[in-house]
């Protein structure tokens, strides 16, 4: 079993063998409550990137990217992806500083445009989303995308119904790896944080968790910005979403 039983004034988690990365010792959590990150973790949104920030980009009469460039850049906010084509495209840091005002407001129009069209679900987060409703555990999904695109592609993806809770990069003061978010978003969902898991895709979702004090499932399919998820902190690595049980 994945889980064990949710208990009442449960100890916390063991100190983390490492606090910066690698993984836990094996263990089963007293869950009440989960957070599930967005991009990379239930949807696969590589393809919506492509088209708006490369329309955008277009547009502003700069130098495209690739999808490898985007997979590197994605997971810190948009306008840390942004910020990330312009510099990538030869532009000095005031230069793209200078743009990213004009560059968020095309970016923001064309992605409202395409949200969703360009992007598929993940192999088995259908299953594992199931399951963990299933097991009575109410859901909050995570993500550092603003939430203007974040709740219209759940809807369209059939997601949207299975979280009590949604919230973006812009619904706190900071985003992921902050810890931050994890702890309004366990606040929301009335469970501490030892007692709620996160499951993400990147180092972004183990740091928080780590000094949030949540439990972090990381997936192996996603984005973590080109380097190895074996070594963003995590207490274990899965590779569907339908594991989770």
């Amino acid at each position: 079993m994945f889980f064990a039983e949710a208990r009442p004034g449960a100890g916390p988690l063991p100190s983390p063998a490492s606090p910066l990365g690698g993984q836990r010792p094996a263990q089963r959590w007293s869950v009440g409550a989960v957070i599930v990150d967005l991009d990379g973790t239930m949807v696969d949104t590589l393809g919506d990137f492509d088209v708006a920030l490369n329309e955008t980009l277009k547009a502003l009469g700069r130098p495209g990217v690739t999808r490898t460039d985007i997979e590197r850049m994605v997971g810190k906010g948009s306008a840390h992806l942004i910020r990330s084509a312009l510099l990538h495209g030869g532009l000095q840091a005031d230069d793209a500083a200078a743009l990213q005002a004009d560059a968020w407001a095309r970016y923001q129009a064309h992605y409202l445009a395409i949200n969703g069209a360009h992007s598929a679900v993940y192999p088995g987060v259908i299953d594992g989303l199931t399951a963990l409703r299933e097991r009575g555990l109410p859901l909050a999904c995570l993500t550092n995308k603003p939430h203007a695109f974040a709740v219209p592609l759940l809807k369209s993806k059939g997601l949207l119904g299975f979280f009590s809770h949604v919230f973006g990069g812009d619904s706190f003061e900071r985003t992921k790896p902050d810890p931050l978010p994890l702890l309004k978003t366990c606040e929301a969902l009335g469970t501490l944080p030892e007692h709620t898991l996160m499951v993400g895709d990147s180092q972004n979702d183990g740091i928080a968790a780590r000094a949030a004090g949540c439990p972090v499932v990381l997936v192996t399919y996603g984005y973590n910005h080109g380097d190895p998820i074996s070594q963003a902190p995590h207490d274990r690595l899965i590779g569907s979403l339908a594991e989770l049980r």
